[in-house]
């Protein structure tokens, strides 16, 4: 699995040069951000070249086993800074709140202080701290403070990320994240708007929530079926006012509002037909289910079958037939034969997904589906996995020559060369999907032209801006 690193950029201020190298998905790099504006209300410097830095930080990931060692390997390259006048170095996130019962301290000594999931509002003290001894600090996941508006510092505008929850109560036997992260907490909307508004004017065109689940919001209470008296589409409604009243331009100008990570059963039919009615919400629907054969889904602890999957894509075409669906899958999860795979890719054939995300099944002693039986070797399923990639890259090719001819609103995000912009129409999501290649001269990063796409590819299309 690839995890891209994402670095904070510069603000000028005084005492430590602060570096932080976030790893893993864009809630993790959230987190970053917020760290980073603790660390500048402190009177600390973000730097954006560890050499230069006096103290570093690596909010690790620990989602996976490839995500963890690609951590261990970035703290020990860190580490050798100190050779050259590093003073500090803190490890943050997923990995250490994984594994802080596992001697992580004694076996990092290059490491002077160790932050839980819930601590990093702690982030200063863990800076500021003298003590010999190694600053460590594991609060209860639960403890975490939510991203009030004002914490962070934005090392994106466009796409501007809002975590909208923090937490999970589901209880997917592949996945860690509950023990990690806690159970879920949505946060209040009044925040979310207040950092929309931040977004705004600072000039973000695309406005991306993200959760553990975005669709889950509200239904903080263990027991999943009582819902709070805000709904996640009460939320859209609430952002897509925000976005009218902040910008005062017509519907087809205004920032693009992304939704990530739904879950199936809690994409009710509301939430969809809010995203579809809204112009200004993509029509692109981000929904991991992980497998479509009903017995494999049982296992995974995912409560939906897969007719539940059919009817829940079929309403989706039914209402608008030109929306985007993505997926991710796991391939060789515990239990899964040749004939579990097949009804998969049948699914998968017949669903048509505009983009999907394969991963092999990683396992781990602290999984629940490690103590399920009938482990599947690793060389099938990465055969399975590869298998799903190629159907899929044929799938992709045929969807995007549908877009030939077709003239779609791109933004502008990075200039490849004099006539070569990089940007993404409302179905691509960003760092996920794939990209739209623009030619034209003179584009303005961050801004919108239509396009007229001339070039279709497996994964990526191309026009000349109109």
């Amino acid at each position: 699995m690839s995890h891209k690193v994402h670095k904070i950029r510069s603000y000028q201020t005084d005492h430590e040069q602060i570096y932080i190298e976030s790893l893993g998905c864009v809630r993790n790099n959230i987190d970053s951000e917020v760290m980073a504006g603790h660390i500048e209300q402190a009177g600390h410097k973000i730097v954006t070249d560890p050499s230069n830095a006096s103290v570093i930080i690596v909010n690790t990931c620990g989602f996976i086993s490839a995500a963890s060692e690609e951590a261990v390997d970035i703290i020990l390259a860190m580490a050798a800074y100190k050779e050259t006048g590093l003073k500090r170095l803190v490890v943050t996130g997923c990995l250490v709140e994984r594994y802080k019962n596992d001697d992580l301290m004694s076996s990092m000594p290059e490491v002077d202080a160790f932050l839980g999931i819930g601590a990093i509002n702690h982030i200063v003290d863990a800076i500021e701290d003298r003590n010999l001894k190694p600053f460590t600090l594991f609060p209860a996941p639960e403890d975490k403070k939510e991203v009030f508006p004002g914490a962070r510092k934005f090392s994106l505008v466009t796409p501007g990320y809002i975590k909208v929850s923090e937490g999970c109560n589901r209880k997917c036997t592949y996945c860690i994240i509950p023990k990690l992260r806690g159970y879920q907490r949505s946060r209040s909307v009044d925040d979310i708007l207040c950092e929309t508004q931040e977004l705004i004017e600072k000039g973000s065109k695309e406005i991306v929530l993200v959760a553990e689940s975005t669709s889950d919001y509200g239904r903080d209470n263990r027991d999943s079926s009582i819902i709070s008296s805000i709904s996640f589409a009460d939320v859209l409604k609430r952002i897509s006012g925000k976005l009218k009243a902040g910008t005062g331009i017509l519907d087809q100008t205004l920032p693009w509002i992304r939704v990530l990570y739904t879950y199936p059963s809690s994409l009710t039919e509301n939430i969809i037909d809010t995203m579809i009615d809204l112009p200004e919400v993509c029509s692109y629907f981000d929904v991991p289910i992980q497998h479509a054969c009903s017995r494999i889904l049982k296992r995974m602890g995912r409560n939906y079958s897969k007719d539940d999957l059919y009817k829940l894509f079929s309403y989706i075409r039914e209402k608008d037939p030109e929306a985007a669906l993505r997926t991710t899958i796991i391939t060789g999860f515990p239990g899964e034969t040749e004939e579990d795979f097949n009804e998969l890719l049948e699914f998968i054939e017949f669903i048509k997904f505009d983009q999907l995300g394969v991963f092999t099944y990683s396992d781990s002693y602290d999984l629940k589906s490690h103590c399920l039986d009938n482990h599947v070797p690793v060389d099938i399923a990465e055969k399975r996995h590869d298998i799903i990639m190629e159907r899929q890259a044929q799938i992709s090719y045929s969807i995007n020559r549908k877009h030939m001819g077709k003239i779609y609103k791109v933004i502008v995000e990075e200039k490849s060369d004099n006539e070569v912009f990089l940007g993404r129409t409302k179905f691509q999501a960003p760092e996920v999907d794939g990209l739209t290649y623009l030619y034209g001269l003179n584009l303005e990063i961050g801004s919108f032209v239509d396009v007229k796409i001339t070039e279709t590819y497996e994964y990526d299309i191309a026009g000349e801006v109109v």
